[in-house]
C-alpha cells in the first residue's frame, strides 16, 4: 500500500516536472534546430575559400554544397518513424552525436571527398533531429494553444537560423580559415549532449511494438533521394532530357509508389497514409509545399537582381534582404495569438494572399534601385509566408495522432525540402524562358555569344566583357533588360500560385479547436496517477 502510495507520489512530481520544464525543453529543442538550419546556408560564402585550398573538380564542389541537404531530405522519413519505434529522445541525441562528430570530421578535412563523406554524415544527423525536435514539442505540449505558441517560437528559430548561415559564415571566414564554419557546431552540440538527456522527455509511438519496416524505410530513402537529387538538377538548370536528370527522377518516382503500395498492404505501416485522408493534413502539406516553392524561387532571384542588376555587394545584400527575415520572425512570434482569433482557415488563406500581394508589389522593381519599395515588398513577403507555414505546420501536427508524431514531423519536412526543390526548379526555368529570347539578336553579337548570355546573367556579363565595345555594352543592357523582364513573369507565375494556395487553403477547419490532444506518453496525466491511488 505505501510502495504504491510512494509511487503515485513520484508519478505526480514526475508529470509535474515536465510541465514545468516544458519551456527548458523548447530551448534545447530550438538550439539544435537553429544549427542544422544554420549549416544548411553556412557553406554558402566559404565555397571560394573550400575551392581555394581542397581544389575539388566542379562535381565534387557541387557535391559539396548538395549532399547535405540531398541526405538530410531523404532520410527525415526513415528517422522521424524509427523514433516513433525506438524512441525520439534517444534519435535526437545521436543525432546529436553524429553531428558534432561529423562537423568535426568537416573542420578538418584534407580533400574534397572527406568534405563530402563529412557533409554526409551532417545530412544523417540532420534527419535524424530535425523530425524529432516536432515530435518532442508535440509531446510536451499536448494543449493545443500553448502548442501553438511554441511551434511559433520553432518556426522563427528556423527562419533566423537560414539567415544567419551566410552572416556567421562571412564573419568567421574573416578571422578564421574555412573550416571554422564547421567548428562552431561542436561545443554547442557538447552542451546540447548532456542537457537533452537531463531534461528532454522519453516517448515512442503506440504502434512501437510491432515490427519497423526496413525495407519501407530504406524504399522511401530511395525514392526521395532520387527525387530531390532529379530535382535539384532541373532547378541547376540541366535539362530535362538529361541521362543523369531523368534516371534518379524515374526511378525515385517508381520507388515512391512502391512505397506507398507497401504501407497500404502493411499491418504495421511505416508511415500512417490514412492521415492523408484527413483534409486538414493533407491541406496542410500542400500549402506547405507551395509556401515553399514560392520563398525559395524567389530569394534565389531577388538576390541574383540586387547583386547582378542593382550591382550591390553581398553584405549589402544580405542586409537588404535582412527585413524578410526579421518579419517572418514577427509573424512565428505572433503566430499563436493570430491561430486563436482567426482560425486556421483565415490565417493561412490570408499569409497566402498578403504574399501574393508582396509579389505583385514587387513587379514595380525594375533597373534602379528602390529601396523602399523593396523593403516593403521584402516585410509583407516575410510576414505573409512565415504566417502560411506556421499555421499549416500548426495544423499539420495538431491533426496527426501523437503515436504518428515523428512520422508526421517527417512529412512536414520533407515537403518542405521537396516545396524548395521544385521551386527553385520551376520558378528558374520560367525565368530562363522569359529572359533567353531577350538576349538572342543583339546588334553586333555573333551567335554562339548570345546562346552563352542566355543561359544566365552572370554569362551574359562574362560575355559582354569579353567583347567589349559597343557590341559588349548593348548587350550587357539587353541582359539587363531581359532579366528585369523575366523577374516581372516569375514574379506573376509566383503570385497565381499562391492565389493557388490560397484557394487550398480554404479546406483547413474554420477555427482551432482546443486541447485535444492526447497526454504525452511516457508522462502520466492526472487521471492515471488518480487510478493508481483507486487501484490500491
Amino acid at each position: 500500500m505505501s510502495g504504491t502510495t510512494t509511487a503515485a507520489a513520484a508519478l505526480r512530481r514526475r508529470a509535474a516536472g515536465a510541465s514545468a520544464n516544458r519551456w527548458v525543453v523548447l530551448l534545447v529543442l530550438c538550439t539544435s534546430l537553429l544549427l542544422v538550419a544554420v549549416d544548411a546556408t553556412v557553406l554558402h560564402v566559404a565555397v571560394p575559400a573550400v575551392s581555394e585550398d581542397l581544389r575539388p573538380g566542379a562535381m565534387e564542389l557541387l557535391w559539396i554544397v548538395d549532399i547535405y541537404p540531398l541526405v538530410c531530405a531523404s532520410l527525415l522519413i526513415l528517422f522521424g518513424t524509427l523514433g516513433d519505434r525506438v524512441g525520439r529522445r534517444r534519435i535526437l541525441l545521436l543525432g546529436y552525436g553524429l553531428f558534432g562528430v561529423a562537423s568535426g570530421m568537416a573542420a578538418l578535412a584534407d580533400s574534397a571527398p572527406v568534405l563530402v563523406l563529412a557533409r554526409a554524415l551532417l545530412g544523417v544527423g540532420g534527419a535524424m533531429i530535425m523530425p524529432a525536435t516536432l515530435s518532442i514539442l508535440r509531446q510536451v505540449f499536448p494543449e493545443r494553444r500553448e502548442r501553438a505558441l511554441a511551434i511559433g517560437v520553432w518556426s522563427a528559430v528556423a527562419a533566423v537560423g537560414a539567415a544567419v548561415g551566410p552572416l556567421l559564415g562571412g564573419f568567421l571566414l574573416e578571422h578564421f580559415w574555412w573550416g571554422s564554419v564547421f567548428l562552431v557546431n561542436i561545443p554547442l552540440m557538447l552542451v546540447s549532449l548532456p542537457i537533452g538527456r537531463l531534461l528532454l522527455p522519453e516517448s515512442r509511438g503506440e504502434g512501437g511494438d510491432g515490427p519497423w519496416d526496413v525495407v519501407g524505410a530504406l524504399t522511401a530513402a530511395g525514392g526521395l533521394f532520387g527525387v530531390v537529387l532529379g530535382v535539384k538538377r532541373l532547378g541547376g538548370g540541366e535539362g530535362a532530357g538529361n541521362f543523369l536528370t531523368v534516371v534518379p527522377l524515374v526511378a525515385g518516382v517508381a520507388l515512391l509508389v512502391v512505397f506507398v503500395r507497401r504501407q497500404r498492404r502493411r499491418k504495421h505501416p511505416l508511415v500512417d497514409l490514412g492521415m492523408f485522408a484527413r483534409p486538414a493534413f493533407s491541406t496542410s502539406v500542400g500549402c506547405i509545399v507551395l509556401a515553399m516553392l514560392a520563398l525559395v524561387g524567389l530569394e534565389l532571384i531577388a538576390a541574383q537582381y540586387l547583386q547582378l542588376v542593382l550591382e550591390l555587394s553581398p553584405l549589402q545584400t544580405g542586409l537588404r534582404l535582412l527585413p524578410l527575415t526579421v518579419a517572418a520572425m514577427a509573424a512565428g512570434l505572433a503566430g499563436a495569438r493570430l491561430l486563436r482569433t482567426f482560425g486556421p482557415r483565415t490565417m493561412v488563406c490570408a499569409g497566402f494572399c498578403l504574399t501574393a500581394a508582396a509579389v505583385v508589389l514587387l513587379t514595380a522593381m525594375g533597373g534602379e534601385d528602390n529601396a523602399g519599395l523593396l523593403l516593403c515588398g521584402f516585410v509583407l513577403l516575410g510576414f505573409g509566408l512565415e504566417t502560411t507555414l506556421f499555421g499549416a505546420y500548426e495544423s499539420m501536427l495538431s491533426e496527426a495522432p501523437a503515436a504518428q508524431a515523428g512520422g508526421a514531423a517527417a512529412i512536414g519536412e520533407t515537403s518542405y525540402q521537396l516545396g524548395a526543390g521544385i521551386g527553385i526548379a520551376l520558378l528558374g526555368s520560367v525565368m530562363n524562358a522569359a529572359y533567353a529570347p531577350g538576349v538572342g539578336s543583339v546588334p553586333g553579337v555573333p551567335e554562339s555569344a548570345s546562346a552563352a548570355a542566355g543561359r544566365s546573367l552572370g554569362e551574359a556579363y562574362e560575355v559582354a566583357g569579353r567583347l567589349g565595345g559597343s557590341p559588349g555594352a548593348d548587350l550587357r543592357a539587353a541582359a539587363r533588360d531581359a532579366f528585369v523582364h523575366g523577374l516581372h513573369v516569375t514574379l506573376l507565375v509566383s503570385a497565381g500560385l499562391l492565389l493557388l494556395g490560397a484557394v487550398m487553403a480554404l479546406r483547413l477547419p474554420r477555427a482551432m479547436q482546443g486541447g485535444g490532444a492526447a497526454e504525452p506518453a511516457g508522462v502520466p496525466g492526472p487521471r492515471e496517477v488518480a487510478g493508481s491511488r483507486v487501484s490500491v
